[in-house]
């Protein structure tokens, strides 16, 4: 029997990062008087975000042995009519799980900025940001209710504004969290339509009561169309999902957010914001279940994502770029999942990337410190022997991205890849390619940094840009040269991080997946859509999945993109030159992103303030200003004065009137008869 969660210690989880932003961000920055220096800022940030995740792994323990679950309303903000609107948690695999590995991975961040920032002045407003971040995320995951779920996913967009412009005199990194901010409101416009459709038709913002509708709501059309209902909801809330998991084409601003501090390119890209659309189509799966027509199109669109960007990463020559190219392919593959009903495998790879991305991005900015702040990888080369620590945790992460067997990311990539197979929508065809070629790609970006930066020739001493302050902080670059080792409270997490990155696909792939961890959170119609149910019977323990890979397109693959990009950068460095100059072309339409930026910039922004204008002078100052406001009173005005010349005040004016009145009348009733 399933025991419940205490509603206290549930609300001590997001609570406490809160607090610890809170006095971070009143009394140790400028607002506050600086009461509290920097050591106390950074203790009381990490305190609150250890309290959580010590509390959220019991939880999941909890969840796990006892079966323990929470579903409650805390407080009742309103209630309009019979729509209640609250505040309230929803506990189960999903969500413990999510809550895990969010608290984890900012408490990894936490420590590690202790040594990336440290020469920064907005030392204390960082901390304060990111647990304020932490809060957000949390209220997201927990949250039983469609408004906390659009409260969450609206501030964790806020706080990312405030860090991807976190030095905020640098032009391109307040560029860039425009940019996320209004990508990101494209979205959620779309996000907001798809709860306001359930709010009209189901009348509730309870998780619970509105898939308690899903066959009345799935009866349904959509007024004025032949379109189902529930086809327009599930569209409109993935658009939302688009815009915050960085989908084509609303992935534009992610890259761009790499102006923002390294560590939270880290907690942004690998296991909170970036998530919160998988999280969120994962969660309403009883929804997306009804509609082959949304489902497919997440395939599709998810299936763009994976292969287009992962081109996109082979081209980059900044570190946290490639990382974050990564990224957007690696959430095409989560939303590919989506697409083919492996809801859980879409979560099993949230859960096993945001290890293996973290340590990567945090392994990006520790060789950024150690090359004193040059991002460029053309310029680094032999790091290994200068910095052992931060390779081989590189090394280890590259592993499991690539989906290497028996490392984390191997377990739940190549489930994507099999669901895929097995699905029957009309793209399954075109998503089984693009995940199978998305794997050499990303294998031969990711050994390309790889190998540039830590193997061949040292070439940190030849940058040009080392004398003009090419860095993540805008400091200048040091005189001397020499690589060194980041200090321990950044090499720290990296290990912590490596561990799950190399370990946790293995011990977690049969409950997640073929288990009943997900079996009150996750709902998936067999009888449809039996990829999972398939899977199911074919797995036979985590082992023997690893040693069958061996014989598999996705090994071969993966093992051929890594070959590739050893010969290519390290036996035959001249090749790569010599390609680009005969596909010029295809380099510059890499390297101009598609263009999208430019097609952003030039047609749809320009467009919109065309537009924007028009109505403005035609709608506001013409029509209403001109001929409504001002027109109205001229009229009048106009009348007035005509009116006024009658007003003589003589008497035989006005008798004259009366008699041309009297003549009138009877002229009309004569004519009349």
């Amino acid at each position: 029997m399933s025991q419940t969660l205490s509603a206290s210690t549930l609300l001590a989880v997001p609570l406490a990062p809160l607090v610890g932003a809170a006095l971070a961000g009143i009394f140790g920055t400028k607002f506050g008087g600086n009461w509290i220096g920097r050591r106390l800022t950074h203790s009381l940030t990490i305190m609150g975000v250890l309290v959580a995740f010590i509390l959220s792994a019991m939880t999941l323990n909890s969840v796990i042995q006892d079966g323990a679950r929470f579903n409650e309303t805390l407080y009742t903000w309103m209630v309009v009519g019979g729509l209640k609107m609250e505040i309230g948690f929803l506990v189960d695999g999903l969500t413990a799980m999510m809550m895990c590995v969010v608290t984890f991975v900012s408490l990894m961040v936490h420590i590690y900025t202790i040594g990336y920032m440290e020469e920064d002045e907005g030392y204390n407003r960082f901390f304060a940001y990111i647990s304020l971040f932490t809060f957000s995320m949390l209220m997201l995951v927990m949250s039983n209710n469609m408004l906390q779920l659009f409260f969450g996913w609206e501030a964790v967009g806020l706080v990312s504004y405030l860090l991807i412009g976190f030095w905020y005199n640098k032009p391109t990194a307040i560029f860039a969290n425009m940019k996320a901010f209004l990508v990101n409101r494209v979205g959620d416009f779309g996000f907001i339509l798809g709860i306001g459709l359930i709010v009209a038709y189901a009348g509730t913002l309870n998780y619970t009561e509105a898939f308690a509708k899903t066959n009345e709501l799935s009866a349904l059309v959509f007024p004025g169309t032949d379109w189902m209902l529930v086809t327009v909801i599930c569209i409109c809330l993935f658009i939302g999902a688009m815009g915050k998991s960085a989908q084509f084409p609303l992935h534009v601003w992610l890259p761009d957010s790499m102006e923002g501090p390294t560590p939270i390119s880290a907690l942004i890209h690998a296991a909170t914001m970036v998530t919160a659309g998988i999280f969120m189509v994962a969660r309403m799966s009883p929804l997306f279940e009804l509609s082959d027509a949304a489902l497919n199109f997440i395939l599709v669109v998810g299936s763009i994502t994976a292969l287009f960007m992962g081109f996109l990463g082979i081209i980059q020559n900044d570190i946290k770029r490639v990382v974050a190219y990564s990224t957007l392919s690696q959430l095409g593959y989560m939303t590919v999942a989506l697409g083919a009903s492996a809801y859980s495998v879409a979560v099993f790879h949230l859960m096993t990337h945001a290890f293996f991305k973290a340590l990567l991005f945090l392994a990006a900015g520790s060789v950024i410190m150690g090359v004193h702040h040059n991002q460029d990888i053309r310029w680094m080369g032999g790091l290994r022997k200068y910095m052992p620590i931060t390779w081989i945790t590189s090394l280890l992460g590259s592993l499991a991205l690539i989906g290497t067997p028996l490392f984390s990311g191997f377990y739940s990539k190549d489930s994507i890849i099999e669901a895929v197979h097995l699905s029957q929508l009309p793209g399954a065809g075109f998503a089984n390619f693009a995940v199978l070629a998305g794997v050499f790609v990303t294998a031969f970006y990711s050994f390309r940094m790889y190998f540039l930066v830590f193997h061949g020739k040292e070439r940190f001493d030849q940058n040009p840009d080392a004398h003009h302050g090419h860095d993540d902080h805008g400091h200048h670059g040091h005189g001397d040269h020499t690589p060194h080792e980041s200090p321990w409270v950044v090499t720290l997490p990296l290990v912590l991080l490596a561990i799950p990155s190399v370990l946790i696909g293995y011990f977690t792939i049969q409950p997640m997946l073929y288990g009943t961890f997900f079996q009150d959170a996750i709902f998936v119609n067999a009888d449809k859509h039996g990829a999972m149910a398939t899977l199911g019977q074919l797995f036979h323990g985590p082992m023997q999945m690893a040693a069958h890979a061996l014989s598999t397109q996705p090994f071969w693959l993966a093992l051929a993109g890594v070959a590739l990009s050893y010969y290519m950068y390290m036996v035959n460095p001249a090749l790569p030159a010599a390609i680009k100059r005969n596909v010029m072309p295809i380099f510059n339409l890499l390297e101009n992103k598609y263009y999208l930026d430019w097609i952003n910039e030039n047609i749809l922004a320009r467009g919109a303030r065309m537009l924007g204008s028009g109505l403005w002078k035609v709608g506001d100052k013409a029509l209403i200003d001109g001929a409504i406001v001002n027109g109205s009173w001229k009229l009048v005005g106009w009348i007035s004065s005509g009116v006024r010349k009658l007003q003589t005040g003589f008497l035989y004016h006005y008798a004259l009137v009366m008699l041309l009145g009297i003549f009138v009348l009877m002229t009309y009733f004569v004519w009349l008869k």
